[in-house]
């Protein structure tokens, strides 16, 4: 059984850790059974030593010489991550992006289970979408004490995210996923991720005007 070694662990190696349980699980699909540091490592995009030292925060894994066994280390990070069991979401914000989350498969497939969805326009509430009925936002605390929620996933408009997170809050979530395009005030003890497109398409316009410069085109 795996176990963190170390309080406090980068973000970076948390992301990482990620890619690894996906890369793991593709190679077990194809029927690989073992694999060393250097294959796993191309695959994710990574060098050896960076997969040997983001393992390192978790135990010791592998054999000299021999590698990982791909299952073994896959269900590892699974449970260092948290993967290994299920988690109930609520969804705030039923848009076209909260819809297409509600019908994202891969989601369920993932451990992440949206068991509510809520809203505040009174056209949307009532109305089934992937066989969830949407309820007024208002109903949250109720709806995720009966339904265990634990992490809440924000799709409003900008100006409706902090009244989403005040209900997510009084309804006792642990963890929230925003994709609304504004910053959000919760409690230190609650994990806050931010999703913002924007931000990536800004990265990728840098890197893609610094390859420029430097001629790479």
């Amino acid at each position: 059984m795996p176990y963190q070694k170390f309080e406090r662990i980068p973000r970076a190696t948390i992301s990482r850790l990620a890619i690894y349980v996906q890369e793991l699980e593709a190679m077990e699909q194809h029927g690989v059974k073992v694999v060393s540091s250097e294959k796993l490592a191309v695959s994710c995009g990574v060098n050896p030593s960076q997969i040997r030292k983001d393992l390192a925060y978790f135990g010791e894994f592998g054999l000299r010489g021999v590698g990982y066994h791909v299952f073994e280390l896959k269900e590892a990070i699974k449970q260092s991550l948290g993967l290994d069991r299920t988690w109930n979401v609520a969804l705030v914000g039923v848009g076209n992006l909260g819809r297409a989350l509600l019908r994202y498969n891969i989601l369920r497939k993932r451990g992440f289970v949206i068991v509510g969805a809520f809203d505040c326009d009174p056209f949307k509430i009532g109305e089934e979408v992937n066989g969830l009925e949407v309820y007024c936002s208002s109903r949250l605390q109720d709806k995720s004490r009966e339904l265990n929620v634990e992490i809440g996933i924000i799709t409003t408009p900008p100006e409706r995210a902090q009244r989403a997170v005040n209900y997510l809050l009084e309804a006792g979530i642990k963890g929230i996923v925003n994709f609304a395009p504004a910053r959000i005030t919760a409690p230190p003890n609650v994990a806050v991720e931010y999703v913002d497109f924007i931000n990536h398409l800004f990265s990728i316009a840098f890197i893609i005007t610094q390859n420029q410069a430097k001629g790479l085109y």
